[in-house]
């Protein structure tokens, strides 16, 4: 799938085959049904036409009840092509184009939320020069999934039509042919030759014109598609961060990045407009010539020369306008062929991206040093980090972290500290395999399950208990077991709308405050009690008291868990006691992260006095 005819041809070779083919099958057959059509309806419009010049010869009985007869026979053919055979193919088209957008969307769906967490790395930038990161991933897979596989399925039935109207159209042409005069050596096809070299001339020329247009309208439709997404992509990165920017009253700092990003999209679609506009008008005259100059030539000589009747030249020209419309397929959808080959290219380059960040080391060695490996342990040893260093992309460069030696037992708590920009979340990163560049061994306790709670939480449209339960699936836990975990994090009084989307038709992102979602996070660790747990600020946006019985819930409530925790508070919190959560610190000097035991605070005794005792004065 990592080409044009890759994308095309998976679908059918898919384990959907059946699907795909009975669709094509009927839908091929209908197409060759209505160009056959086609020829009937060239007939019937002569025989109309004939009975219309017949209507005052003396040899006609009743020349009304004839024209009516012959009038209603092509109403019928039309009927029974348009609806019967258009109609009914146009419905299995765009059922096939349904099925066929949802097969691919669903495969990309696959592709990126994989176990190596491969949307993830697709946007960080690690891949080389000459293959940059795709721009609007979004954008891909929405619209130019759409657009290619519309335009796919529609150029294919076009190719079909004209190959079907050649065959059936230009079989009739050849069963009328008659010699013409001049033109003896032709012999009985005479008018079939003329008419078949008038349509070979006619319109490989007018297509020909077509396509340098639609070159031309295939670049403007590229460069719309990515200036219309980077429009999006910052509306919606706007909408997600607009308390933000009215805090800051950055709205005309906005609006200018905004004006200056439509600008782009109104060039662009400016010059497509001209072009567009040329085009329309080219092929406005060009249906003009054919329908009523190019369409009447070729029996023009024939019926000058008495060799065929007025019915048989009146059919002949409706057979040639037939086959040229036909054949003109390829010049009235261009425009939509140019957007077609827009659409797969950009497609393509999304699967050709998605397939190098298949292999994420392999991805960013392209532009650097990644050499991670991790391992597994016996989970008595915890986890433990040796010779981790961590790098920018580039291949020369030095590393900005170096963690020498790190081990915690099953249990034991460590909290990274360091200046702001120091590398602590970039650290735990590492440790989860979310960053890109550097080397080291990271060893993780056998078969442990691990939990990362971030600082900025998003949470998606779903029940509160889904939420709870992730990332598994929230039939994995009872809603009671849910419910307690709320209970311990302090979530309480949400239990009562454990199984709704949302409450009161406000969803759970947009209602609970930054310190509720931390707490629905508290729940979630609860819950699933991971045996590795990292808290990168997971605790920012509670006030002290919350800390503290955020961390006591964890120490009560998930007995062997080893934590590392990134924090910008000078000291570790501690119980309520006085106690340390803590056992170690992770501490970032200088590019250097060092390891060393947090002792429990020791009461100094003082000195106990000498006991005094008064003199006694000598008797």
């Amino acid at each position: 799938m990592c080409s044009f005819w890759g994308l095309l041809r998976a679908y059918w070779t898919s384990e959907r085959w059946v699907e795909a083919w009975t669709l094509t099958i009927v839908i091929a057959l209908l197409t060759a049904a209505a160009s056959k059509a086609s020829v009937w309806m060239a007939m019937a419009s002569g025989e109309l036409i004939n009975s219309l010049v017949d209507i005052h010869d003396p040899f006609v009985v009743n020349p009304l009840n004839v024209i009516l007869a012959n009038a209603g026979i092509l109403v019928a053919i039309v009927a029974v092509k348009e609806i019967g055979f258009v109609g009914i193919r146009h419905l299995l088209s765009t059922t096939l184009h349904r099925k066929w957008r949802g097969w691919l969307n669903s495969r990309f769906g696959e592709a990126l939320l994989d176990e190596q967490h491969t949307h993830y790395h697709l946007q960080q930038g690690g891949s080389a020069a000459a293959d940059l990161t795709p721009d609007n991933i979004d954008q891909r897979i929405q619209e130019s999934i759409k657009g290619m596989t519309g335009g796919a399925i529609g150029l294919a039935m076009g190719v079909l039509g004209v190959t079907m109207s050649i065959i059936f159209v230009g079989q009739k042409l050849i069963e009328l042919s008659t010699p013409i005069p001049g033109l003896d050596f032709l012999g009985d096809y005479g008018s079939a030759t003329l008419a078949f070299t008038a349509i070979a001339f006619y319109v490989p020329v007018s297509t020909w014109i077509a396509m340098r247009i639609g070159r031309v309208l295939e670049q403007l439709t590229l460069a719309m598609q990515q200036s219309e997404g980077s429009y999006r992509s910052e509306l919606t990165t706007l909408l997600r961060r607009s308390f933000q920017l009215a805090a800051a009253n950055g709205e005309t700092v906005q609006k200018s990045l905004n004006g200056k990003l439509y600008k782009s999209i109104d060039n662009n679609w400016a010059r497509f407009n001209v072009f567009d506009a040329c085009y329309m008008s080219f092929t406005s005259i060009y249906n003009f010539f054919s329908a009523r100059i190019v369409a009447y030539i070729p029996g023009l000589l024939p019926y000058m020369g008495n060799t065929i009747s007025f019915k048989n030249y009146i059919t002949g020209s409706e057979l040639v306008g037939s086959m040229i419309n036909e054949c003109s397929w390829f010049i009235h959808v261009m425009p939509a062929i140019a957007n077609l080959k827009a659409n797969a290219r950009r497609v393509t380059e999304l699967a050709q991206a998605v397939e190098r960040v298949s292999q994420p080391s392999k991805y960013y060695r392209a532009t650097g040093i990644s050499e991670f490996n991790f391992s597994t342990q016996h989970e008595a040893f915890g986890i433990a980090v040796r010779g981790l260093e961590l790098m920018h992309r580039d291949s020369e460069a030095k590393p900005f972290l170096a963690l020498e030696n790190m081990r915690l037992r099953k249990g034991q708590w460590a909290y990274i500290k360091g200046d702001s920009g120091s590398g602590k979340t970039c650290l735990l990163k590492a440790m989860n395999g979310l960053w890109g560049y550097g080397r080291g061994e990271i060893f993780y306790p056998k078969n442990a399950a691990t939990l990362y709670a971030a600082q900025e939480i998003k949470l998606p449209g779903v029940s509160l208990k889904q939420l709870v339960c992730l990332p598994v699936d929230e039939t994995r836990f009872t809603d009671s077991s849910v419910a307690a975990a709320l209970h311990r994090a302090g979530m309480g009084d949400f239990i009562e709308n454990l199984l709704d989307e949302n409450r009161d038709g406000t969803s759970w992102d947009q209602l609970l405050s930054g310190g509720q979602k931390q707490k629905l996070v508290l729940a979630r660790i609860l819950l699933h009690k991971p045996a590795v747990l990292f808290l990168d600020e997971a605790t920012g946006a509670l006030d002290p008291d919350a800390k503290i019985a955020f961390h006591q819930a964890i120490k009560d409530h998930c007995a062997g868990t080893t934590v590392i925790s990134v924090m910008h508070e000078v000291e570790a919190p501690k119980s309520a006691s006085g106690e340390n959560f803590y056992s170690h610190i992770l501490e970032i000097s200088d590019g250097k992260a060092i390891q060393r035991p947090l002792l429990e605070p020791v009461e100094i005794a003082r000195p106990i006095p000498a006991p005094s005792f008064p003199l006694i004065a000598a008797e």
